[in-house]
């Protein structure tokens, strides 16, 4: 592996323009920010990114042009997770032959809910690529959750190297690392990546750090360090965007947020749209209150 999985990695949106086109020019500067912000990583098409309604080529020229912008100063976690392993396959091998990806993100297959079994081929597969493999653990998308059983066959491929959990329990840090002690976990909630940390989590795959690289990068680099105090002060001090990040689905609220501080255009793809006046309001006295908007 390139670069080690920890830290801070960002769980990058995809800019679009009015037209519903791919914005690359705001992609770069998100990029330039992320890197100047001080993050260990970037996770491109993931969930965030809106993986969902991209074309095959749109994913390829995203992730493509998110390594060339990031050019070796991060590590990159390619978002080529699918629920055919077919698809996830094709993803991964197109993100290998880019030659800039340090890990793929694997989500649990959705909608077709695969028992235990299909669950490991299916994950075995594509770890077989020889591309570092990073478990992604959100039933609550998925439908399905990532069985301890699951997870600790699978430790023992070389090439899965960790595990994001966005179960929304602090409990499963405690659980995979007794289950599979060698995987590396990722939280995937920001308002429990520092719970997490104190847990044994090796860092979180951030929504928050699109909008506060550096600040998210300080709390979990202070919890890495064992300052516990310091990294409660930026908790404490930013868990109302944390919260407000996630009154609306993801990745909504985020990008609302970076329209608002005037790094994006306000432009999803449907069945996304924008958020109401009422949220977009909270939002928006919350990102002022902690000077982020004036």
């Amino acid at each position: 592996m390139k670069k080690q999985l920890k830290g801070t990695i960002t769980a990058l949106v995809t800019p679009f323009n009015k037209d519903g086109s791919v914005d690359y020019g705001a992609l770069k500067a998100l990029v330039e920010g992320q890197v100047a912000g001080g993050v260990e990583g970037i996770c491109s098409v993931g969930t965030s990114g809106e993986s969902p309604t991209l074309s095959h080529e749109e994913h390829h020229e995203v992730l493509s042009k998110t390594m060339e912008y990031a050019a070796g100063r991060v590590a990159i976690v390619a978002g080529t997770g699918a629920n055919s392993t077919a698809e996830a396959v094709s993803l991964t091998k197109a993100a290998i032959a880019m030659g800039g990806a340090d890990a793929t993100l694997q989500v649990v297959p959705y909608y077709n809910k695969p028992n235990a079994e299909g669950l490991y081929r299916h994950f075995s597969t594509i770890a077989d690529l020889g591309l570092p493999v990073v478990l992604y653990n959100v039933p609550g998308r998925t439908g399905r959750e990532l069985p301890l059983d699951v997870v600790a066959r699978l430790a023992k491929h070389p090439c899965i190297a960790a595990v994001k959990e966005a179960s929304g329990s602090v409990d499963r840090v405690s659980a995979v690392r007794a289950a599979a002690p060698s995987l590396a976990v990722l939280s995937g909630d920001d308002s429990l990546a520092l719970a997490m940390a104190s847990a044994g989590a090796a860092g979180v795959i951030s929504v928050a750090s699109n909008v506060i690289p550096r600040e998210m990068g300080d709390m979990m680099r202070f919890a890495a360090a064992g300052d516990f105090a310091s990294a409660m002060k930026l908790h404490a001090k930013y868990w109302p965007l944390f919260r407000d990040l996630f009154i609306d689905t993801n990745p909504i609220m985020v990008k609302e947020a970076l329209a608002l501080m005037g790094k994006i255009e306000l432009s999803f793809r449907l069945p996304l749209c924008e958020t109401t006046e009422e949220k977009r309001g909270k939002l928006r006295a919350t990102l002022a209150a902690l000077g982020l908007v004036r």
